[in-house]
């Protein structure tokens, strides 16, 4: 009896997870793109006998172009703030004894099990003008009116953060769990500090960990829908809503499909300067 060649065994093993992603992740996508093509029927959905061009030259319309830059902008603004918070958190991680560090990481994860919209709808009680916050603030005499908190740009960044720095936290802790301790050991004999040591020593080659956590947070914000849609009151748009009410209020099918292109595309980019990233550090630190 023949053993069978790793390369055979190799394919056997990943077909599975190729078939899972390529039945919905890749035709999903595909359907999307083919949308793109074809018209808005009369009554909603899609024309198949009608093809044009225009939902694309539509897509790069000045005011759709707008909302993409300011789903932008608040996105990056959710990625800075979780890197300032989930990086100090991985390393106060990894600096724990190591027979704490599973529990702490537990609790860095534990609000991925309870319900998005639950999370969410759990920061509409706490920052509504008649909240718990606002109430402490009035109980300690902090402020005299309660504060405008919910349904602004302020609670949707505070809403993507939440609950997207815990992927921060795990690919930054796994950067550090790989890192050479000897190499700060090092630093510290040159006569460098500790300020030093972190940021020409440890920051740098925990970059792939940083651009990985960052490409997953500004991945998820800019095409995140729930959190503008229940944390800005719907009194500003991101692309998220933008595409969703496409597809479901105005049936506009191909348009949203056009949308979604665009968006896609610039995760798509995100991800592999991600990549390119991630194999130039990796190639540097084995050299």
């Amino acid at each position: 009896m023949t053993s069978m060649s790793p390369r055979l065994a190799s394919g056997l093993l990943m077909a599975p997870g190729l078939l899972w992603l390529g039945l919905l992740m890749v035709v999903p996508c595909l359907l999307v793109f083919v949308l793109i093509f074809f018209e808005r029927g009369t009554y909603g959905g899609i024309d198949w006998t009608a093809t044009t061009f225009d939902n694309l030259a539509r897509a790069f319309d000045p005011l759709y172009l707008s909302i993409f830059f300011d789903s932008g902008r608040i996105a990056f603004l959710a990625t800075a703030v979780a890197l300032l918070i989930g990086y100090p958190a991985a390393y106060a991680i990894t600096k724990a004894p190591a027979h704490r560090q599973t529990a702490l990481l537990f609790l860095a994860i534990l609000p991925f099990w309870t319900n998005y919209l639950i999370r969410t709808y759990a920061w509409i009680v706490l920052l509504n003008p008649a909240g718990l916050i606002n109430n402490l603030l009035a109980a300690t005499g902090l402020s005299s009116a309660p504060l405008p908190l919910l349904y602004n740009e302020f609670a949707v960044v505070l809403g993507l953060v939440y609950n997207y720095t815990p992927f921060v936290v795990l690919a930054v802790y796994s950067a550090l769990q790989r890192l050479d301790p000897a190499y700060a050991e090092a630093s510290r004999d040159l006569g460098a500090n500790a300020a030093t040591t972190f940021f020409r020593i440890t920051l740098p080659l925990t970059a792939s960990g940083v651009a990985a956590g960052a490409v997953f947070v500004f991945v998820l914000s800019i095409g995140n829908f729930v959190t503008p849609n229940l944390l800005g009151g719907r009194k500003f748009q991101m692309v998220g809503n933008l595409i969703y009410d496409q597809f479901l209020s105005a049936r506009d099918w191909p348009f949203g499909a056009a949308l979604s292109a665009l968006l896609i595309a610039i995760m798509m980019v995100l991800l592999f300067a991600q990549s390119l990233a991630a194999r130039r550090a990796r190639g540097e630190h084995h050299a």
